[in-house]
């Protein structure tokens, strides 16, 4: 290749709560349009929210699964945006103190053994959505918003070469593996209640600095992450090529016609006036509570293949179809 790729996942998995992430809303998936929501939910005056304790639970235990550090003080943040599907004009989220900072995951690509290394994994709130097929316009359905998220996103994966599709697929499906093992996240892609955001940019060597990127939204599949990222490295090449500037946006994927489309720029955390969310108080994690939820912790779909190859006797090679 010409470039070398730098490839960037923030992974979204809505957490499997029977309520929402600040109110008591049902989180359950398929109901009648804007029939889960409330005050809170909503971002009506007055409405206060109340964090659900579960999102937190199964947010730090992503975090010990994947060999994070486990801040025992951590708050919310308010990111501030306007979009028609978030009625409060600001997501809570978390900024500069998320839950779990430092892990690694562990898969295989075609037997061999590989890595991603993560900067952090915070929870979140999700936006609503906009319906544009069911009727004659777009509604907006409120009902998913306040379903808890947690966002597991990547440090820069550099050096993968042509194999960099290969392995953003694989690194997701192993993060599907692990929030279903631990039981968080029903991780049904097809549903919205998995997606990735995917970062691509383009430099002319492994030395220079990062080149700009673009980051396309909301990916539900795995076939469609890995052909992302095969587009966005040949349309970043051919500007390059052509010496045009590569723009700072954000993209779609369209699965008709196996291309991204531009969006809107991409923001800055500066654009986002990010500041604590002055209705929730600093989060305090015990250390014996995340000592009593890592003896908990299930086997994991990595130790459960590296068992069962010693118990069978098989090679990497002969496991490659078993699940990570």
């Amino acid at each position: 290749m010409k470039y070398q790729a730098v490839i960037g996942l923030e992974v979204h998995a809505e957490l499997s709560t029977k309520s929402k992430i600040y109110c008591s809303c049902s989180t359950s998936f398929g109901a009648p349009i804007n029939t889960h929501t409330c005050p809170v939910c909503t971002g009506m005056p007055g409405a206060l929210p109340v964090l659900n304790k579960q999102v937190v639970h199964y947010a730090a235990k992503m975090g010990k699964a994947t060999g994070c550090t486990v801040n025992q003080l951590c708050k919310a943040d308010r990111k501030n945006y306007f979009y028609p599907d978030l009625p409060k004009a600001y997501q809570i989220s978390q900024f500069d103190v998320p839950i779990c900072e430092n892990g690694e995951v562990f898969f295989y690509v075609d037997g061999e053994k590989k890595s991603c290394r993560l900067e952090r994994i915070h929870f979140e709130e999700d936006a609503g959505k906009l319906l544009h097929d069911e009727i004659d316009g777009t509604v907006v359905d409120f009902n998913r918003c306040g379903v808890p998220l947690i966002e597991i996103v990547t440090k820069p994966i550099e050096g993968a070469g042509d194999r960099a599709p290969e392995i953003a697929g694989a690194y997701v499906r192993a993060i599907r593996d692990i929030v279903r093992a631990l039981n968080i996240s029903h991780a049904r892609m097809e549903q919205g209640n998995m997606r990735a955001d995917v970062n691509v940019s383009l430099r002319p060597s492994p030395d220079a600095p990062y080149g700009t990127r673009s980051e396309t939204k909301n990916v539900n599949s795995f076939r469609g992450i890995e052909k992302t990222i095969q587009y966005e490295i040949r349309r970043q090449a051919a500007r390059l090529d052509d010496g045009k500037e590569i723009l700072q946006e954000t993209r779609h994927w369209d699965e008709a016609t196996q291309t991204t489309a531009g969006g809107r720029l991409k923001s800055d955390a500066d654009d986002y006036r990010y500041f604590p969310d002055p209705d929730l108080v600093m989060l305090h994690i015990t250390k014996e509570h995340i000592e009593e939820m890592k003896a908990q912790m299930p086997e994991m779909p990595r130790e459960r293949r590296n068992r069962l190859k010693s118990e069978w006797g098989l090679s990497d090679l002969q496991m490659r179809d078993i699940l990570n």
